[in-house]
């Protein structure tokens, strides 16, 4: 049996994508196939803070080496809240230091929005438990001075004071003068000034270590509120692992000299909390009890110091 050729099936050249699969043959034409995108590929989210292989070492006082902290790799997302929790001496605070950078680490990369930390900058504001307020100015004077080192037009001051002073709910406190404060609005005042210049991340060292039950709890609520609204990042060191339960989304314990991240807690509990609410309670109970082991070498190493003097 004879076959016409127009019957037969020729191939023919390909010709240039436009978004449907060519047909290859001529003949009975296929149905043309759309081509989707290929799927979006999200970049990978650039950590606010990471640390990177950070370890510090320096000599004591008779000379020898002391390593503080060793080879800590933590990275911490924009916006959130993160509690750093140890045994006395495990470089909590000196941590927050290297963030800062007012020290340089020996090793290893302190980043800030991807880029290596040089020194000091008004992206990252440090609240020492000794607040540094100055005593010679008043509420609203401490508040502002920042942006006066920044040469900010009074007008744009003055703005942004009202607004912080109502933010920490100090406005009628504004002429008022340091020692005429209790601790609990002094702690207010050192929040204000530290969000004037508008900081990304928040480095707080034990603020509320010296405040009274009450107080303290009066400020969780209101740290927690501020933080809501300005939607910075916090790094806050803290000893008491109740107080880290009530305000951390996550909690990174260090273990006893040297300092290394030992374990870290993601704290999935609703906001607002409280800390009296059993599940902070559980929660803190978890993280002391892994923080224990690291308390007891701590204790273990300071009875050892005293024996061999």
């Amino acid at each position: 049996m004879s076959v016409s050729p127009r019957n037969v099936l020729q191939p023919v050249a390909r010709v240039p994508y436009r978004g449907v699969r060519d047909t290859v043959f001529h003949g009975k034409p296929l149905a043309p196939v759309t081509e989707f995108p290929a799927p979006h590929v999200a970049e990978p989210v650039v950590p606010k803070v990471a640390l990177d292989g950070i370890s510090l070492r320096y000599r004591t006082t008779s000379g020898e080496g002391l390593l503080a902290l060793d080879n800590i790799s933590l990275e911490v997302e924009a916006g959130e809240f993160l509690c750093v929790v140890g045994p006395s001496g495990c470089g909590k605070s000196t941590l927050l230091h290297l963030i800062a950078g007012l020290q340089p680490q020996t090793s290893g990369t302190v980043l800030v929005d991807g880029k290596p930390v040089q020194g000091p900058g008004t992206d990252r504001i440090l609240i020492f438990q000794e607040l540094g307020l100055f005593p010679w100015l008043t509420v609203g004077g401490n508040v502002e001075f920042g942006l006066k080192m920044k040469n900010v037009p009074k007008a744009e001051r003055e703005e942004k004071v009202q607004h912080l002073l109502r933010l920490v709910q100090l406005s009628k406190f504004r002429d008022s003068y340091i020692h005429q404060l209790s601790g609990g609005m002094r702690q207010r005042v050192a929040l204000a000034r530290a969000l004037a210049t508008g900081p990304d991340v928040l480095l707080m060292d034990e603020p509320f270590a010296a405040l009274d039950a009450q107080t303290r709890d009066l400020l969780h609520d209101e740290l927690e509120r501020i933080w809501a609204e300005t939607g910075c990042t916090i790094i806050f060191v803290t000893h008491n692992v109740r107080e880290a339960a009530r305000l951390a989304d996550r909690v990174a314990l260090l273990t006893f000299r040297p300092g290394r991240v030992k374990e870290e807690f993601r704290v999935n509990l609703p906001r607002p909390r409280h800390m009296e609410h059993p599940d902070v309670t559980r929660m803190a109970r978890t993280i002391l009890d892994c923080l224990r082991e690291e308390i007891n070498k701590s204790l273990e190493v300071e009875y050892a110091d005293e024996k061999a003097r």
